[in-house]
């Protein structure tokens, strides 16, 4: 790949100039080309061939932007992709290869890779992909820059609620802020644990000091000991010098565990020997330290199930859930949906500036009729590319994807204005549809079988 000339112009190389780029390529000649050519962007780069190398990095300093080859010799840089993100949470990754397949395309965005693109790299290419890295980072500031106004953020979102079931967490945050007692949040991906974590650190008497976030799932054993306990150096490949762990940057405040259910038996000991004792000891030293946290767990598994099955520890699973707290899935608070769906709308239309944008009543039915498997983070999204996308203020069902399309229920909704016969009608149609017997679906509904079947010859089906 040759880098790009001189011809880029003077406003792109500034518009690109605080852009912070990772390129990770075995190959020293790819590594260096494509390092020249982002540099003649405006890009401060910085180079790394192999995992060890990227992550030390990616764990020292803050980057906007990561290149990673898809394979780094006997590794896959697919695999890398997600200890990158846990390092840089708002990395944009790009993953490169000269193998290209739609196969390899879906595991990168899987990932977590933003996009992909395939060797020999055209260096325009690589300016459209700098481009779009900073317009989604403005974007973002923006956003930010709005919720800090007075906007709002997710956390202020998940704090307001219509929802029976939600009103009661929010409760029990309220009660269990008081004291240091460990509290393990359940619920979906996507339901808000990270923000009600953050909001009981804040409502506590710890909340002006640190409030540290550990995503467990994303890194291997070794390396997720040092995220937690920090490590010396020489102490694995790539230790280049002592480092700090998250236990100790939380001393005094609140420390996150995210999807604990996926840590190893390894993890487990070491962390359930820290709640008992309040000690550990960096990876690679003998000298034992002491920190004060208060730990918050969040899990979207069933860990009784874990335990059962030999994969999560009792012991550790009673130190931390001493106190509970249920999260309800987007799909189960439809009084809230709408004001959520809003609520993005005024974000994203104030932060990309433009006048905030309606939702059409046929496109509410649409979202109330979504089962949001992703909950609050796949809303988010969508609302997101409608704001970008649609051309006018009123957003039609059209503007959604094919995906929210063809999965959403439209029909009568409790609580909607819909008479009761319509509720009835479009109540024992689901019903039928879903029974493998006429007489199953009878039961179900609770009526005699040949009142069903009168039913059935009004309705026509």
């Amino acid at each position: 790949m040759q880098p790009i000339t001189e011809s880029a112009s003077a406003t792109d190389r500034t518009a690109q100039r605080r852009q912070r780029v990772l390129v990770i390529d075995d190959e020293r000649a790819d590594r260096d080309a494509l390092s020249a050519t982002l540099r003649m962007l405006g890009c401060r780069v910085d180079a790394a061939e192999n995992r060890e190398g990227a992550l030390s990095r990616a764990r020292g300093e803050i980057y906007d932007l990561a290149f990673v080859d898809l394979m780094l010799g006997a590794e896959s840089g697919v695999d890398l992709v997600p200890a990158l993100i846990a390092a840089n949470p708002n990395l944009h990754v790009v993953v490169v290869t000269a193998f290209g397949s739609i196969d390899t395309a879906v595991r990168a965005v899987k990932a977590g890779a933003t996009e992909y693109v395939q060797k020999p790299i055209d260096p325009l290419r690589i300016k459209t992909v700098v481009e779009r890295a900073s317009e989604e980072a403005r974007l973002a500031a923006g956003i930010s820059a709005f919720e800090r106004g007075g906007g709002g953020g997710t956390e202020t979102l998940i704090l307001s609620s219509r929802t029976p079931a939600m009103q009661t967490a929010l409760a029990v945050v309220q009660r269990a802020a008081a004291s240091d007692i460990p509290v393990l949040l359940r619920g979906e991906s996507g339901t808000g644990k990270g923000a009600l974590a953050e909001a009981l650190h804040r409502q506590s008497d710890r909340a002006k000091e640190p409030f540290v976030t550990v995503n467990c799932p994303s890194l291997t054993d070794e390396l997720l000991s040092s995220e937690l306990f920090g490590h010396v150096k020489g102490s694995f490949t790539g230790a280049i010098r002592d480092q700090q762990g998250k236990v100790e940057t939380a001393d005094g405040g609140t420390l996150f565990l995210d999807e604990l259910g996926d840590l190893s038996p390894t993890i487990q000991a070491k962390l359930l020997r820290f709640l008992h004792e309040k000690k550990y000891e960096r990876v690679g030293d003998t000298h034992t330290r002491l920190a004060d946290v208060r730990i918050v767990a969040a899990t979207n598994r069933d860990l009784e199930a874990q335990v059962k099955a030999g994969r999560f520890r009792e012991d550790l699973l009673y130190r931390l859930n001493v106190v509970e707290i249920a999260l309800p899935a987007l799909r189960e608070r439809p009084d809230d949906l709408l004001d959520f769906a809003r609520h993005f709308l005024t974000i994203f239309c104030r932060a990309g500036g433009r006048p905030v944008m309606e939702l059409s009543p046929s496109t509410s039915e649409l979202l109330l009729g979504h089962p949001w498997p992703g909950n609050i983070r796949e809303l988010r999204n969508e609302i997101q590319r409608v704001t970008v996308l649609w051309p006018s203020r009123t957003i039609e069902p059209d503007a959604f994807s094919i995906r929210l399309r063809g999965q959403a229920v439209v029909g009568p909704r409790i609580g909607g204005e819909h008479s009761l016969a319509n509720i009835e009608n479009e109540h024992i149609r689901q019903v039928l549809a879903k029974a493998d017997t006429f007489e199953a679906a009878a039961v179900t509904l609770g009526i005699e079988p040949s009142t069903l079947w009168r039913k059935r010859r009004k309705l026509g089906l």
